[in-house]
C-alpha cells in the first residue's frame, strides 16, 4: 500500500500556517517550507515564478491583502506518484479561497462582500520540502462575482462549483492503492482516445464519449457548467468547432488517488482560434492554452470533472489583456 503521510502532513501544515499568516509574514511562512531552490507555475499574469521570496511578494501577499481573513476551503486532498515522473510524490488540493473582497486585485475593484476564488493547487515534495508548485486559480470566475464580465459568452451555467457530490474528496488517510491504479487508467484511457480526433480537428463519433463518462455527468470549467453527457458533448463539438490547429503538448504531473485524479500541462495545447470560441473573432494567432484537471469516478466511469483553463493567458498571446491592472503595465 502507497504512503503518502508525510507528504500529506507537510502540505496540511503549510496550508494551515499560510491561513493565519498575515500579509506581510506570507514569505517567512513560505521560506519555512519550501525547497531553497523552489520552482512556482501558476495562472496569468504571475506565470512562473522562482523562490518563496518571489512568489510570496508577486502572488500571497497581494492575494491576502485582497481577500481579508481568507479561508482555504477544501473540496478535494490527495497524493500520489506522478505517473510521468514515478519517484516524484505530489500532493493536489482544490477548493475555493474565500474572503471579504476589501482590497483591488489586478485592478479589478473590490465589492467589500465576501468572494470565493477557484483554485487547484498541486505540490511537489521531496526531502521534507516543497520543491515545487503549480497553483492555477478561475480569475474569470472571480471577476463575474465583482461585476465584470471580460467574455462576451460563457459556454455555460457560471456559479460557485460544488465539490464531490459524495463529499467524500479530503483523502486525508491514504486510499487503496488498487482503486488509484483503476482512476488513473481510466483517465489515461479517455486522453488517449480524444488526443488522435483532437489532433485531426474531428470530434469522437457521437455518443463515444459514453464510453468513459456517465450520463449524469458534472463538468465544471471556467468558461461554466454542464450536467449531463448531452450537454456537455455539445460544448466539445463547439471547442474542436472554433479552435484549429489543435497540439497536445503534455503533462507536468498526472496521478490519482482512490476515486479521484488530476493533472496539469505547461502549457496542455496549442490551438489557434478561427472565429466563435466565447463569441470572439477569430485570429488566426496560434496560442497556448494551460489546462488543470481534476476528475471525480464513481465505478468504471467518470463521474464529475473540474477543469480550470487559463483563459487570460490565451487572449493575452492574442493581444487581448483583460485584467485592469496588466493593461496599464501593472501586475497586482
Amino acid at each position: 500500500m502507497a504512503d503518502f503521510q508525510r507528504e500529506k502532513q507537510i502540505v496540511l501544515a503549510y496550508f494551515d500556517a499560510m491561513e493565519q499568516a498575515a500579509p506581510e509574514e506570507a514569505g517567512r511562512v513560505l521560506s519555512s517550507y519550501a525547497a531553497e531552490n523552489y520552482d512556482w507555475k501558476g495562472s496569468y499574469p504571475f506565470r512562473s515564478l522562482h523562490g518563496a521570496a518571489e512568489v510570496a511578494d508577486a502572488f500571497w501577499v497581494p492575494l491576502k491583502e485582497a481577500l481579508s481573513r481568507m479561508q482555504r476551503r477544501q473540496d478535494i486532498f490527495i497524493a500520489g506518484h506522478n505517473a510521468l515522473c514515478p519517484s516524484e510524490i505530489w500532493v493536489m488540493s482544490m477548493g475555493n479561497f474565500m474572503g471579504n473582497f476589501t482590497g483591488d486585485f489586478l485592478g479589478i475593484r473590490h465589492t467589500g462582500k465576501l468572494i470565493t476564488l477557484r483554485y487547484v493547487e498541486f505540490a511537489h515534495v521531496e526531502h521534507e520540502k516543497i520543491r515545487a508548485s503549480g497553483i492555477f486559480v478561475d480569475l474569470i470566475g472571480f471577476m463575474a462575482q465583482a461585476g465584470v464580465n471580460p467574455l462576451p459568452k460563457m459556454e455555460g451555467a457560471c456559479f460557485v462549483y460544488p465539490g464531490p457530490r459524495e463529499h467524500d474528496g479530503l483523502l486525508y488517510e491514504d486510499a487503496d492503492e488498487a482503486e488509484s491504479k483503476a482512476t488513473l487508467q481510466l483517465i489515461g484511457d479517455m486522453c488517449n482516445e480524444t488526443a488522435p480526433w483532437d489532433a485531426r480537428g474531428d470530434a469522437p463519433p457521437q455518443g463515444r464519449e459514453s464510453a468513459y463518462w456517465a450520463e449524469d455527468m458534472l463538468w465544471y470549467g471556467t468558461t461554466g457548467a454542464a450536467y449531463t453527457i448531452s450537454e456537455f458533448e455539445k460544448g466539445q463539438r463547439d471547442f474542436r468547432r472554433t479552435l484549429c490547429d489543435r497540439k497536445f503538448v503534455g503533462h507536468v504531473t498526472r496521478f490519482a488517488e482512490g476515486n479521484f485524479g488530476c493533472f496539469f500541462g505547461w502549457p496542455s495545447i496549442i490551438n489557434t482560434p478561427v472565429g466563435g470560441y466565447l463569441g470572439l473573432p477569430g485570429g488566426r494567432c496560434p496560442a497556448e492554452m494551460q489546462v488543470v484537471e481534476v476528475y471525480a469516478r464513481r465505478g468504471d466511469k467518470i463521474a464529475e470533472n473540474w477543469a480550470i483553463t487559463d483563459i487570460p493567458y490565451w487572449l493575452a498571446q492574442q493581444g487581448l489583456e483583460v485584467f485592469p491592472a496588466c493593461a496599464e503595465g501593472k501586475r497586482a
